[in-house]
């Protein structure tokens, strides 16, 4: 059984520029279009997507997320 995720920005900045999308030019609001469908499916199976290699997680985000699992979500057209 997968259990559902919650996704989280990382900080106020980045929510802001994601929510900036929604009121931009047409590519801009496709990209926020395609956040949203990646969001609502990483929170339907946070194992959706590509595992990333322990030893190719960035140590910046190890140390700033204390991150010790990553996944990369391929959007469309990307």
């Amino acid at each position: 059984m997968i259990l559902p995720t919650k996704v989280q920005f990382a900080d106020d900045k980045l929510k802001k520029a994601f929510y900036d999308l929604k009121q931009g030019r047409n590519n801009e609001k496709e990209l926020y279009k395609f956040l949203e469908r990646a969001f609502r499916d990483i929170e339907q199976n946070g194992f959706c997507g590509t595992q990333v290699s322990k030893d190719l997680i960035p140590k910046q985000y190890i140390q700033k997320y204390k991150v010790t699992n990553l996944w990369k979500y391929d959007l469309p057209n990307a």
